[in-house]
Formats: structure tokens, sequence, C-alpha cells
């Protein structure tokens, strides 16, 4: 996966919270359901983030960027702090 697959899956669930969103308003999904697809779709985009973090870091001081294509598990990502 490089950047640019990164950076696509960024978008696609930067729009499928969008999407949750606009169902929830049109009372489409309970706050509850809405609630917890919300909580999914933001660990997958810290899980990203952080995949691409890593991806640039490795490229700035002169690695390969793909070395490690491995996606942190959810309780290591979720534990940074910011």
């Amino acid at each position: 996966m490089d950047e640019n697959d990164i950076l696509a899956r960024i978008n696609e669930y930067v729009g499928e919270e969008q999407r949750l969103r606009e169902r929830y308003q049109r009372r489409e999904l309970s706050r509850e359901e809405e609630h917890r697809r919300l909580e999914r779709l933001e660990v997958a985009l810290d899980q990203c983030w952080d995949l691409l973090r890593r991806r640039r870091a490795r490229l700035e001081a002169g690695a390969d960027p793909g070395a490690e294509e491995d996606v942190r598990p959810p309780d290591e990502v979720e534990g940074y702090l910011q």
C-alpha cells in the first residue's frame, strides 16, 4: 500500500463518516448505531494516519517508506498522547 492508497482509504472513511451523520440527521439510524459505527471509523482513521506518518518519517530519514506496512492494533494507536 503506497501513500496514495492510504490517502484514498482516509478519504473513503471520511466520506462514510459524513454519510453516517447525514443518516442520523434523517433519523435512519439510532444514536447508538451511529455512535458505534463512528467509533469504528475513528479507530480505522487513526490507524491510517499512523501508518501514513510512519511511512513519511521513514522516507524523510532516507529509509524505505514501505518497509513496515503493518497497521498497528487499535489499542496501541488509540493510546497515543496528542
